[in-house]
C-alpha cells in the first residue's frame, strides 16, 4: 500500500469516527434544546405564578421522560420572588462510546422576568 493509499484510509477512518460521534451526540443535545425552550414556555405561562411548585416540577419531569432524559425531581429547583419565577434543571447524560465514556453535563433553565 503506498503512502497516498495510507492517507486515504487514515482520512476516512477519521470521517467514520466524526459521523459515529455525530450520531450518538447530536440527539442528545437537541433533545437539551427541547427541553430548555419547554422551561422557557412554562415559566412564561399565565398559570405557572398560581402553580404549586410540584406542578411546575411534574410538567418539566413529563417533557424530559418525553424526550428520554434522566431527569428526576431533585434535579428541577424552582425559585420564586415576588414577581417572577426561575426554574433550573441540573442532569447528566452518560454516554458510552467503545474505547471512551463521557458524561455530559446540562444546565437548562429560564425565568419569567
Amino acid at each position: 500500500m503506498t503512502t497516498s493509499r495510507w492517507r486515504q484510509a487514515a482520512g476516512l477512518a477519521v470521517l467514520a469516527i466524526l459521523i459515529i460521534l455525530g450520531a450518538r451526540l447530536t440527539p442528545i443535545y437537541l433533545h437539551n434544546r427541547e427541553l430548555q425552550e419547554f422551561v422557557e414556555e412554562v415559566t412564561h405561562r399565565a398559570a405557572a405564578p398560581t402553580s404549586s411548585d410540584d406542578v411546575l416540577r411534574s410538567w418539566v419531569l413529563a417533557r424530559a421522560a418525553d424526550l428520554d432524559l434522566p431527569v428526576v425531581a431533585d434535579n428541577v429547583h424552582i425559585v420564586r420572588s415576588a414577581d417572577s419565577i426561575h426554574i433550573d434543571v441540573r442532569y447528566m447524560v452518560r454516554v458510552n462510546l467503545p474505547l471512551y465514556t463521557v458524561d455530559l453535563h446540562f444546565y437548562p433553565g429560564a425565568g419569567s422576568q
